[in-house]
């Protein structure tokens, strides 16, 4: 299971947008189709774009998400916009709104496989290989699930920075997550548990605050953070 973020100008529902959406086992996080989203866009594997009606906008808007981050761009266009596509657009692959859903998960699939070359993350012990899905601390393999990868990826990404619980909420689990913000608390234990005693401290507790990953490097200098 991926996670789709979705592009829409209206107040739609992803399958309003893509009716095959809503028959594959995707998490579909839909956002405002505006340059404002983009840069607070959350954590996705794929980026969908709604390019049906404004196709001006839907052109604009894609050479600013292409521009943004190494994301793979899908768009999202009704039959009588198809002649106006170019590869101008920047986008990585398009799907009439009436495809089916076995041709959507193979455009999809095919998109993600590549989009495997994505980043390495290293950082105090941690390598992070985000293309193979892959973490390892001090060469042991970490067994994470996919949020427990993402979360301590994005830590890993800012090391030393403090995140509050809704801004990681936010960033990783997306804006129209409804649960509340004891499920950060729930999955950081969850890390601590698996990084072992010796290291579950690189995932640090700022009181009141929120949580950051603090490199070795930085456990000697005065903190006003705990590990608990």
């Amino acid at each position: 299971m991926a996670t789709l973020l979705l592009f829409t100008p209206g107040p739609e529902t992803s399958a309003d947008v893509l009716p095959a959406l809503g028959l594959l086992d995707h998490h579909v996080r839909v956002v405002p189709a505006d340059a404002a989203a983009v840069s607070r866009a959350p954590v996705a594997d794929l980026w969908l774009l709604d390019a049906r009606r404004d196709l001006v906008a839907a052109r604009a808007l894609c050479r600013n998400l292409t521009a943004a981050a190494p994301v793979p761009v899908l768009l999202v266009v009704a039959p009588d916009g198809l002649p106006v596509l170019s590869e101008a657009w920047g986008f990585d692959d398009f799907v009439p709104t009436a495809v089916g859903p076995a041709e959507l998960q193979t455009r999809i699939r095919l998109l993600l496989a590549a989009g495997r070359d994505g980043e390495v993350v290293t950082t105090a012990g941690l390598v992070i290989d985000e293309g193979a899905y892959a973490a390892r601390l001090h060469g042991d393999p970490l067994d994470l699930t996919y949020t427990e990868f993402e979360l301590l990826k994005f830590l890993a990404q800012h090391p030393g920075r403090v995140f509050s619980r809704q801004q990681l909420l936010s960033d990783v689990w997306g804006y129209d997550y409804y649960g509340g913000t004891r499920t950060v608390d729930v999955h950081v234990r969850r890390l601590r548990a698996k990084l072992g005693p010796e290291h579950e401290s690189l995932i640090q507790t700022v009181r009141n605050v929120g949580y950051r990953l603090v490199p070795p490097a930085s456990d000697s200098a005065p903190s006003s953070g705990s590990a608990d």
